[in-house]
């Protein structure tokens, strides 16, 4: 779904944005209200050990010899898993937060020398019924049954590992940044295997210490584990059954203890690869020419929790696909990172927290700028990268090499990132970048951030906060300055959130992402959550956003007034309602695709936005969304349709197509977008 950055306006039309801003925020909040004195008795209350303000859960690894190491074949009968400790109290995260599971979960744990060993089984009290549907490493487990084991092992409280393993057998492995994101692009070596038994299923995995970064002095882990029945959507997990928290958040995981005397190997991995390319002219009787590059990466445990590493002339042609974005905005979009490289500790160069979570504007380092100078692409010569954790402070230095091109010469571009763990779940931190991808000015950012986050302040509630200040320094643009905050209050029923960004006219961060300066940003959104336990729905959300743009002398630019509902089903169908009303202040006119001209001038519009996903647990699925009508005094229809076949994880269809229609009194366009992914699995290792 496109979603626009929008534009300023006098006094009376700024009157006007906030009266209707208020009327939209009674009307949500009479629904809220409405809704729960029409279901007193819906509301559901959680039960679990923490709904009486306990955290009980700790758990003592068991070590074994390398010589009684368990086979990998999700079979736990071997003796070995005997001297484990059990793990069995699991408490529901949805549908009803902190009651009890209605499917049994038992949870081992063994490590030798060289490995961590979990092992799960799975009970089923209906095994015919367990959904099987992703068998792709990486693929969309989330549509079946999975079990997903979360590592902190620097019990940074914000940032660790992900692996999860699907009934299929199908893995996925991800960082987990700043208890908000899971970056599903990085890789590493483990194994794990799963089999369908008569009373449900079980599954095993193994999971090398050199494949993560880890304090050797620090025996205690942070640990969680959480396992989804797709058919009940019913989302376990071990803690942090708090359901107003984000699923990604292990602040209040619980703690592995034990985990000493073990081997972190030579520490060097090396990768050796090359590109062979053969390019034939068929316009000219020349013969086809072959040629090729070779290229390497080397990584080495400096210690176990700081990776040092090393790239020469990296090909990247292994990355992931971009997402195709259409952009109808006059503001460049963000395109998240999807190379190895730069994703190797990713967390760690992370700053400013929540701040920069949906708004990437005045990102400090943004690593899609290293290899590409205006749109064209450009060899990375070589690289050095030092990343992870040394005396409980993260580290994150980074300094590569790019070649010359027509337009540019040889450039050196550095980043250097430092926290600090402050008040138990917070950090502080410092960043710096240098150089410019195009050669064309001198260039030097500096930066510091502080992440708040407390679970203690307020009595079985969460609140966040986190600030910023940055710098940049340019020979071509001068020196200005960013800064912002966000306040963020992430519990149910009620939930919200304040932000605040002024990003300078000058303010020119070259390693970074800026696509909107000279401007204040403001945000303010809440949102109230009923769930139900008797009854076809299980969760509506009701939530209001209210967003502003000025010019550094508070004249308005743009603002937008957002009313939403959404609703998911106990049969997982999903739908969601909102209602737009949009204010840009265009200064000068800008082209849409299809040469369409927007004119200088003020707007303003309401759209309404609807969408129905048929639901995750069927092995055929629909999903349909559209807004309409209005855009920039013209009409506009944007519409989505997508559909995905997956027969037991083997194959996977999931077409999409969306279509966007533009008419405007300076002309017409239309834009058509279709994708067709299609996988193929016979065996999980595939």
């Amino acid at each position: 779904m496109i979603h626009r950055l929008r534009p300023a306006a006098s006094t009376s039309e700024v009157f006007t944005s906030w009266r209707m801003g208020v009327r939209m925020t009674v009307a949500a909040a009479s629904l809220c209200v409405a809704a729960f004195i029409a279901t007193p008795s819906a509301w559901a209350q959680g039960t679990g050990p923490e709904a009486a303000g306990i955290n009980p859960h700790s758990l003592r690894a068991t070590r074994i010899d390398v010589s009684e190491a368990p086979t990998i074949d999700g079979d736990v009968s071997e003796a070995v898993w005997a001297r484990a400790e059990v793990i069995d109290e699991f408490y529901q995260f949805e549908p009803d937060p902190g009651a009890p599971t209605t499917e049994r979960t038992e949870v081992r744990i063994l490590y030798d020398e060289d490995n961590l060993y979990v092992g799960v089984y799975a009970y089923d009290s209906e095994p015919d019924l367990i959904t099987l549907r992703a068998m792709a490493r990486d693929g969309d487990l989330f549509f079946g049954d999975y079990f997903r084991v979360y590592l902190d092992p620097g019990q940074t409280r914000r940032n660790g590992y992900l692996f999860e393993i699907a009934a299929t057998g199908g893995r996925r492995d991800a960082i987990l940044q700043n208890n908000t994101e899971n970056l599903v692009q990085w890789d590493t070596i483990w194994e794990g295997k799963a089999r369908l038994v008569a009373d449900g299923w079980v599954t095993e995995m193994a999971i090398p210490f050199r494949s993560i970064s880890y304090d050797p002095s620090q025996p205690d882990w942070g640990l969680d584990f959480s396992r989804m029945v797709r058919r009940k959507s019913e989302r376990s997990r071990w803690t942090s059954y708090d359901a107003g928290i984000n699923l990604m958040d292990i602040s209040n995981a619980g703690v592995l203890t034990g985990i000493e005397g073990v081997n972190p190997g030579f520490g060097l991995d090396v990768q050796v690869y090359g590109r062979l390319t053969y390019k034939q002219d068929w316009q000219t009787p020349r013969r086809g020419a072959l040629s090729g590059a070779p290229s390497a990466n080397a990584y080495y445990k400096i210690t176990p929790a700081l990776t040092g590493t090393l790239t020469f002339n990296p090909d990247f042609s292994d990355s992931p696909l971009d997402a195709r974005q259409v952009n109808t905005t006059r503001f460049s979009l963000f395109t998240p990172e999807t190379r190895d490289f730069f994703l190797q500790d990713i967390a760690t160069f992370q700053f400013g927290g929540r701040a920069f979570e949906d708004a990437n504007n005045a990102r400090p380092f943004f690593s899609r700028n290293i290899g590409l100078v205006q749109g064209r692409p450009v060899t990375i010569l070589g690289g050095g990268k030092v990343s992870g954790t040394l005396a409980g402070m993260g580290i994150g230095a980074l300094s590569v090499v790019t070649n010359e091109t027509s337009l540019t010469p040889r450039q050196v571009l550095s980043v250097g990132r430092i926290t600090v763990p402050v008040l138990e779940e917070s950090n502080f931190g410092f960043i710096a970048t240098n150089g410019d991808p195009t050669g064309n000015s001198e260039n030097t950012l500096i930066g510091s951030d502080f992440q708040y986050r407390s679970s203690t302040l307020i009595p079985d509630k969460v609140v966040e906060g986190d600030v910023f200040y940055e710098r940049t320094f340019s020979s071509t643009q001068g020196d200005d300055d960013s800064f912002g905050g966000v306040l963020n209050f992430p519990n149910e029923p009620w939930a919200g959130e304040l932000r605040f960004k002024q990003i300078g006219r000058n303010f020119a961060p070259a390693l970074g992402f800026a696509n909107r300066k000279g401007i204040r940003a403001y945000d303010a959104n809440a949102t109230y959550t009923l769930r139900f336990r008797e009854s076809g729905f299980r969760i509506v959300a009701l939530s209001v956003q209210n967003e502003f743009f000025t010019e550094l002398d508070n004249t308005m630019q743009s603002h937008a007034h957002t009313a939403a509902a959404d609703i998911d089903m106990r049969n997982n169908h999903r739908y969601s309602m909102q209602l737009r009303n949009y204010y840009e202040n265009v200064p000068d006119p800008f082209d849409l695709p299809g040469d369409v001209i927007v004119p200088g001038g003020k707007y303003n519009w309401t759209n309404g936005y609807f969408s129905v996903d048929t639901g995750q647990a069927s092995s055929l699925r629909g999903a349909f969304q559209i807004e309409c009508c209005s855009f920039y005094n013209g009409t506009y229809i944007d519409l989505v349709l997508s559909a995905s076949y997956r027969l037991s994880g083997i194959m996977e269809i999931a077409p999409t197509y969306e279509a966007t229609f533009i008419d405007l009194p300076t002309g017409y366009t239309d834009i058509h977008v279709l994708a067709l992914d299609t996988i193929f699995n016979f065996t999980p290792d595939m």
